[in-house]
């Protein structure tokens, strides 16, 4: 069990595809609730919004969080869009990750489509919420022994 004094998470989930964040967010459930961890969930409009809204919390004096994880999907379609909302979350999450020393798993998903999204989120097999969640955990444990 990785929880050696209570752990705290905040999953971010962005809703723009609800069917397909909801899948991943039952992985990542699954794995906190199995490690026993805390968590609270906030959802959002879409990826762009994740990064904003993990920073909104980590200034927060209200509740302390020990890492946070992003789950969300971007799927290709016919314009730039898809470029921009994948690389501009995902830096935005390194860049607080780095810069604030934050513990965050990100776990939004970049397919070419909503079969490959669907094949990376289904909860009996391949679930990278799942996989965000452990990745969230052993950057938290990190931290800890850190400091």
């Amino acid at each position: 069990m990785i929880n050696e004094k209570k752990i705290k998470v905040l999953i971010v989930l962005a809703d723009f595809y609800k069917n397909i964040s909801n899948n991943l967010l039952c992985g990542a459930q699954e794995v906190f609730k199995k490690e026993k961890i805390n968590y609270n969930i906030v959802r959002v409009p879409g990826a762009l919004e994740i990064a904003q809204t993990i920073k909104f919390y980590f200034d927060s004096k209200l509740e302390n969080y020990d890492g946070f994880l992003a789950l969300g999907c971007v799927i290709k379609g016919d314009t730039y869009h898809f470029e921009i909302v994948s690389n501009e979350s995902a830096r935005s999450l390194s860049y607080l990750s780095i810069h604030f020393s934050i513990p965050i798993a990100n776990g939004i998903l970049t397919t070419f489509d909503k079969k490959q999204a669907l094949e990376r989120s289904d909860i009996n097999k391949l679930n990278k919420g799942k996989e965000s969640a452990l990745a969230c955990l052993s950057m938290i444990k990190i931290r800890q022994k850190l400091n």
